[in-house]
């Protein structure tokens, strides 16, 4: 089962006989930064939503960069 806000996509998938959420955070990569790895835009955008998971309470969470 997915729920979308915002920015995060919580997803709840069973462990053994428990359910767990996981908080999806999406990052993406300009086209007109061509670096290889994190580029700096990749570093910051994790920064900030890493700040507000915590904040919130959206953990654990995983990223996923484009």
């Amino acid at each position: 089962m997915l729920q979308q806000s915002n920015n995060t996509i919580t997803s709840i998938y069973p462990i053994g006989n428990q359910t767990e959420e996981l908080t999806a955070l999406y990052c993406r990569l300009s086209q007109d930064d061509k670096q290889e790895g994190d580029s700096n835009s990749i570093i910051n955008q994790k920064k900030i939503l890493k700040r507000y998971a915590i904040e919130h309470g959206y953990q654990p969470y995983v990223f996923f960069c484009r």
